[in-house]
């Protein structure tokens, strides 16, 4: 039998809930403060907002950042809980890509934020080969936003359909019903192959595979791994 689990506790403090947190301000992970020092300059602003921090970073130097959180034994930022954006009406705010971090040894929750001015490529770089469970939290990013990630192994919709033509649900100037009309959108619908969606071993029974898109062809033919669905 394993010996019993012990939580470990920086300092050797017992984990308590923090209590009367005030909205802005107060004191901000440790982390943050390490990540400047050792990358100066790659961290253009630090928020703490109702207990958490928020560290906005140079766009360039964002895999470099969690390669080093996720690598440092100091901060051991060992799972990657949500990668996600935001979108704002004002139309002179730019948008932002949001990752969260949490290290389960040290008790730390960090959130990195990289901002993709209007009008501008919105493209960042992916942290699939830091983090696996980047590959559909990056993927849905990029279906509800249109983000591209720079180095993602298998980029594509993976909550609608490839062929889907209305553009990225979650952006602000995505219409509530849709770019087309709703017969347009039945008539998608039912032209639509469901069976393009299986995997290469389902295809091989379905006989859909000359209706998938080209670049999923030759990425299914290529004898790369597959990565997604």
């Amino acid at each position: 039998m394993t010996a019993p689990f012990t939580t470990y506790t920086p300092g050797g403090e017992q984990p308590t809930t923090p209590k009367n947190v005030p909205h802005k301000g107060g004191a901000a992970n440790p982390s943050a403060a390490a990540l400047a020092a050792q990358f100066p300059g790659a961290v253009l602003r630090t928020d703490v907002v109702w207990g958490e921090t928020t560290c906005f970073v140079e766009k360039s130097r964002l895999h470099d950042l969690v390669q080093w959180l996720h690598d440092d034994p100091a901060q051991s930022y060992e799972y990657l809980s949500d990668v996600t954006a935001v979108e704002y009406r004002d139309l002179s705010q730019a948008m932002e890509v949001v990752w969260h971090l949490r290290s389960i040894k040290h008790r730390r929750f960090l959130r990195l934020k990289v901002t993709l001015a209007k009008g501008a490529a919105l493209e960042v770089q992916s942290v699939w080969d830091i983090y696996k469970g980047a590959d559909w939290l990056e993927r849905e990013t990029f279906d509800m936003f249109g983000i591209k990630f720079e180095g993602h192994p298998d980029l594509r919709r993976i909550l609608l359909w490839e062929s889907f033509q209305e553009g990225f649900p979650l952006r602000k100037d995505f219409p509530l019903r849709g770019r087309f009309s709703r017969s347009q959108q039945l008539s998608n619908a039912l032209a639509a192959n469901p069976e393009a969606r299986y995997s290469m071993e389902e295809l091989s029974i379905a006989d859909a595979f000359e209706e998938l898109p080209l670049d999923m062809r030759a990425r299914l033919t290529g004898g790369e791994p597959r990565t997604g669905e």
